[in-house]
């Protein structure tokens, strides 16, 4: 073969092997001769995805609709992709379970709150994104969350998703049967964002663990629930193992969110958290 020809496919191959698409576990897809995104009113047989979004690099998910919209309206400003007044259209608009913005590479989604309801939007937004043949996505989750032991306005960037018994891993039963999943997120990114957050200078910021719960009440230790059978000896006792272990803050997405993403051999990150971390306190003081 000609050394011409030998390089190029060397180039070809080289250029390959950078590429890291969207891997869907699901051979039933293959099947289908369309894949409606129901909650996302999309579908492969009405919508072009590469065109739509092929371009993108870059998620970002929040919990609500009006943040994430708020969010991407400032990074179009940051990219210098927009000006001021400008209208960022809900690609969502076709339903009002979910919504989705776009501005250049970085595409902005709502996932609700709780596992159920980001379980939901991500299972959607991974074939999204598989059907666009995106490659190299960067998932970030952003939004608000219960500190332990933090300044309120403080934001953690997580190590490691737990669950409430301060174990890495993501519990579901499938069919009957319990499945555990690793909650492992990209150490890289994280020491990255931290790198950011020493140039920028304007927050404090802590690389933690953040322990994923089942519910906003009981499963985090408050005292203002509709129900509450522990006393508060109980819950600083737990928030004080909880701190111990090192879990920095609570919420209710990270679990699922790693477990999901890490199937998909997309790179992720949790910094919820990069919010309001003063919700729960080892003083006991109700902040949310």
């Amino acid at each position: 073969m000609a050394p011409g020809v030998s390089n190029e496919k060397k180039t070809d191959d080289e250029q390959s092997s950078k590429e890291n698409f969207i891997h869907l576990c699901n051979p039933h897809l293959e099947k289908m001769k369309e894949d409606i995104l129901y909650h996302f009113a999309l579908g492969t047989g009405t919508h072009d995805f590469p065109a739509l979004f092929g371009d993108v690099k870059f998620v970002c998910v929040g919990g609500s609709p009006s943040r994430m919209r708020a969010f991407i309206a400032y990074i179009a400003e940051e990219l210098g992709l927009g000006s001021p007044g400008c209208d960022y259209p809900n690609i969502c608009a076709g339903t009002d379970r979910y919504a989705m913005y776009k501005v250049g590479p970085v595409l902005s989604v709502s996932h609700g709150m709780g596992i159920p309801s980001i379980s939901i939007m991500l299972h959607e937004l991974i074939k999204l994104l598989y059907h666009a043949k995106c490659s190299n996505i960067t998932i970030v989750r952003i939004g608000t969350s219960g500190g332990i032991g933090l300044e309120p306005g403080s934001v953690v960037i997580t190590r490691q998703s737990v669950d409430a018994t301060f174990k890495p891993q993501f519990e579901q039963v499938i069919l009957g049967k319990t499945v555990i999943r690793s909650t492992n997120l990209d150490e890289q990114l994280a020491k990255e964002l931290m790198q950011c957050s020493k140039e920028i200078g304007q927050f404090n910021t802590v690389i933690g663990n953040t322990m994923c719960t089942l519910d906003f009440y009981e499963g985090q230790g408050r005292l203002d629930g509709a129900i509450c059978l522990y006393n508060e000896e109980e819950k600083l006792q737990y928030l004080k193992e909880a701190y111990d272990s090192g879990v920095r803050n609570i919420e209710m997405e990270s679990s699922v969110f790693a477990a999901m993403c890490n199937l998909s051999g997309v790179k992720v990150e949790d910094p919820v958290l990069a919010g309001v971390c003063g919700g729960l306190t080892l003083a006991g003081h109700q902040m949310e």
